[in-house]
């Protein structure tokens, strides 16, 4: 649970910018359990610009081939210092810092042929030109068949580790799946003796034949391409999370990207400087759905600039108590109606109900479809508001569909609304 900087600020973010995210964060969020700043792509090219990428960009470059941050941009970097003096003021605060990372080595390294630190071997030695990211032009691959390749990348995670990066948002990993940089990576940070999170990106195509792989090297893997403040882009998510929630836990844990919620498109790769164009309800919905899948949940937009209400959602401690769930699965979906369940931590059970359409809907529930006994306070966690359990010992048009012995519910749903709902047993 965190803030990451691509949302708002894409590939252009600031040390200050960073530094007024983490200060939020710790003043008005960290109580509630967010505690990880992540600074996104981009953080070593000092010609950094919205809506986009720049090929041939001069990136900052240590003897080693190894990106170093713009010192322009980030101030406390300069000198060589790296991010070691940020992550200082970030732990301090209380809090965990983090940055993302491409797959390979720089092609600005390789075109100076520079040393691979603690080896024989130079960039251009361990380069591949034949596995390159489709759609960043920063990087080239890595053959891993030279066993430089490993040291590379062992040299970058030891640098990272001497920052006191807690978190790495490691890119261009999962599609296509690059099994070799996976293990690579993972290994790198095993040698760095540090104990950093490994979260793999974008998740396009991503499948669960890939789990056990994903399970041995990685903290989170991303299930998406990159979410934004579209309906539907929170749609498409719906089905990818019940495949995946199933296999959420301390294992691992399938992430849903970033939430695009707040200020965003400041200078970012998509879009101008807005408020999020979801509506209440499809905010409602988006959190709803991220937190009974378990997914890692990372804000997205600016938080100084974000809306209260907004920033009141994150809040929410009684919603984001489900994120200790266990079991959280998809059990119905007919039309536009569509429910989870999740068992809580202290015997409780949890339902989310879902309106995927364009209409509003008087969803009637039966207790039993939900995991739910026919007597017990029921809850729904946004609003606070007990709803009622209303027994059924016959069938009549009033409760259509509630099995006898059982009871209903009366959930009325938005359009593109949710409802969360816990019944203490």
């Amino acid at each position: 649970m965190g803030w990451n900087s691509w949302d708002c600020y894409g590939t252009t973010v600031t040390e200050a910018e960073v530094l007024a995210n983490a200060e939020f964060l710790a003043e008005h969020l960290l109580p509630f359990g967010w505690d990880t700043v992540v600074i996104d792509i981009a953080w070593s090219d000092p010609t950094a610009r919205a809506h986009g990428y720049n090929a041939d960009a001069p990136l900052h470059l240590d003897d080693w081939g190894r990106l170093m941050p713009d010192p322009v941009r980030f101030p406390s970097a300069a000198g060589g210092a790296g991010f070691g003096p940020l992550t200082e003021r970030i732990h301090a605060m209380g809090l965990r810092f983090g940055i993302h990372t491409m797959r390979g080595i720089p092609r600005r390294a390789v075109a100076k042929n520079l040393p691979i630190l603690g080896t024989d071997a130079t960039a251009a030695d361990v380069a591949d030109d034949t596995n390159v990211c489709e759609w960043n032009p920063d990087m080239l691959g890595l053959d891993h068949r030279h066993p430089a390749a490993q040291a590379y990348y062992d040299s970058t995670l030891a640098l990272y580790a001497r920052w006191g990066v807690d978190f790495i948002k490691a890119d261009d990993m999962l599609w296509p799946f690059q099994s070799a940089d996976i293990e690579a990576y993972a290994a790198a940070i095993r040698a760095s003796g540090r104990d950093i999170e490994l979260s793999l990106s974008p998740g396009r195509d991503l499948s669960l034949e890939r789990l056990p792989a994903l399970r041995e090297n990685a903290t989170m893997w991303r299930i998406c391409d990159d979410l934004w403040d579209r309906w539907d882009d929170v749609e498409a998510n719906f089905a990818r999370f019940a495949r995946w929630a199933p296999f959420a836990g301390e294992a691992g844990w399938p992430d849903g990207d970033m939430l695009p919620l707040g200020r965003i498109g400041i200078r970012a790769e998509r879009g101008e400087p807005r408020d999020d164009l979801l509506t209440p309800d499809e905010r409602i919905a988006l959190l709803t759905l991220w937190v009974i899948a378990r997914s890692p949940l990372m804000i997205g937009g600016d938080l100084p600039t974000s809306d209260p209400a907004t920033v009141a959602l994150f809040r929410n401690a009684e919603v984001l108590s489900v994120l200790r769930s266990t079991g959280s699965r998809e059990v119905f979906r007919e039309g536009p109606l569509v429910l989870w369940t999740a068992d809580g931590a202290d015997g409780d059970r949890f339902a989310a109900a879902f309106n995927l359409g364009e209409v509003p809907l008087d969803a009637v529930l039966d207790a039993g479809n939900i995991g739910f006994t026919a007597s017990g306070a029921v809850v729904e966690l946004w609003s606070g508001r007990e709803v009622a359990l209303e027994p059924v010992q016959v069938q009549s048009d009033a409760a259509r569909g509630v099995a006898p012995g059982s009871a209903a519910l009366r959930v009325p749903l938005a359009p593109h609304g949710a409802a969360l709902l816990r019944q203490r047993l």
